[in-house]
């Protein structure tokens, strides 16, 4: 059995122990190099050539962030970010996300009973990952202006996971600033949300924020599912056509489904029984099938959906399960989905 290599870069020894003593659990997995700073990984790289590098987001000598966009530049490989759970740690993983690391993981808490619960996972799928020369997040197409767009009353539901915060983007920033409302769940953890939120905020042209319980749906905004022990799903009515009962947000402490907490098929399917025809469903970039039987039942109750197709998509692993489910009408390449979003809500277009 081939295993794939991993390069732990971090600046603290007791993590790097840590990490390693995590990955090495996995019979498919090798550490072949540690490093204490971009410096140390830089001629590590060179040396060993590993299949992933693991990379603390702050360091000393050059922060994470510079030597992930510097790698990105000249040797593309897979990245999984290592972060503290804080505002600060959020934001920088965001960015990360952005520039193109794979995914991320959150450091242990004092006491953790699963220290880096899911790292053998992620490191295990970023291995299958090849990354071309300068990759970056796709340009996204300039937002058309209000007066050339007026939403429909049609809500749009997109589910991500991993590679959706490139994908979110490219999305997002295409839609015009009174689009219609758009209910989100990406897998993230708690905080990051919030951060990854926050980011859009200031890039899109629509108002975005964290999905709070009660919220109602209005457009010209985009409702992001907080991270960690909630699922996002929509109540009330089922249209935003002068309804007396608007639909809404609803935070639901339960179970996770398919692994995740929030989950995209818990979003999908709400959205399926509350808006059924008058609703657009969206499946990005993401490993595994959450959302494939949500999206599925959006079809059946007559909405609108497209996926995210294979060469576009970082991870073609939720599309794929929903495409193959016969949940998905269309696939489209990530550099249309923003568009064809505005032109399938437009009420000057709509059929």
């Amino acid at each position: 059995m081939k295993k794939s290599r991993v390069l732990v870069v971090d600046d603290s020894a007791s993590m790097r122990q840590l990490i390693s003593a995590v990955l090495c659990t996995a019979p498919d997995l090798e550490v072949v190099g540690h490093a204490a700073d971009p410096l140390e990984a830089r001629q590590a790289i060179k040396d060993l050539s590993p299949d992933v590098v693991t990379l603390d987001v702050e360091m000393p000598n050059m922060n994470g962030l510079e030597f992930l966009e510097k790698l990105m530049r000249l040797r593309p490989m897979p990245v999984i970010m290592v972060s503290s759970l804080t505002s600060r740690g959020g934001e920088v993983t965001t960015r990360a996300l952005e520039i193109g690391a794979i995914d991320c993981v959150t450091k242990p808490a004092l006491g953790d009973a699963r220290p880096f619960g899911d790292l053998i996972e992620k490191v295990r799928m970023a291995a299958t990952v090849r990354l071309g020369p300068g990759r970056t997040a796709p340009a996204a197409p300039a937002a058309r202006g209000a007066d050339a767009y007026a939403p429909d009353g049609r809500i749009v539901a997109i589910g991500a996971s991993t590679g959706g915060v490139e994908a979110l983007t490219a999305v997002l920033t295409a839609l015009p600033p009174n689009c219609a409302p758009v209910v989100v769940t990406q897998h993230m953890p708690a905080l990051f949300t919030r951060s990854f939120a926050e980011r859009l905020d200031k890039l899109c042209a629509a108002t975005v924020a964290e999905a709070t319980d009660g919220a109602p749906l209005s457009p010209g905004r985009v409702y992001i599912a907080p991270g960690g022990g909630q699922h996002l799903e929509i109540t009330g009515g089922s249209s935003l056509r002068g309804s007396g009962n608007p639909p809404r947000c609803r935070l639901r402490e339960a179970p996770p489904v398919n692994g995740h907490r929030p989950s995209v098929d818990v979003l999908f399917g709400s959205v399926a029984k509350v808006a059924g025809a008058e609703a657009l469903g969206v499946i990005l970039t993401g490993m595994g099938r959450d959302g494939a039987d949500g999206l599925l039942a959006m079809r059946r109750a007559g909405a609108a959906t497209l996926g995210q197709d294979a060469a576009s998509s970082l991870i073609y692993g939720m599309p794929k399960a929903a495409f193959e489910t016969g949940a998905v009408e269309r696939q489209l390449p990530l550099r249309r989905i923003g568009a064809e979003i505005t032109a399938m809500t437009n009420k000057t277009h709509r059929t």
